[in-house]
């Protein structure tokens, strides 16, 4: 067992894999809570207000837009 921890080199490790599979997991869930947002709103004033499906549709559609507005991937900042 000692000799294992000594074959570890901090940083020599592909850790692509580890990256795309994080990168997808953020993305799954950022898009995920807003499609889950606008659909909550959407049955929110459908069915309890008075306003009806065309309003509770109409909110649904701008929060998604804006909602997709602030949360699209920005490119990096060159430094």
């Amino acid at each position: 067992m000692g000799e294992q921890a000594s074959d570890y080199h901090r940083g020599e490790m592909e850790i692509q894999e580890q990256v795309s599979t994080f990168n997808l997991f953020m993305g799954m869930t950022k898009w995920g809570s807003l499609a889950i947002a606008s659909a909550l709103l959407l049955f929110t004033v459908w069915f309890c207000t008075p306003g009806g499906f065309i309003p509770g549709l109409i909110s649904a559609a701008v929060l998604a837009a804006i909602g997709f507005v602030l949360l699209r991937d920005k490119p990096d900042a060159a430094h």
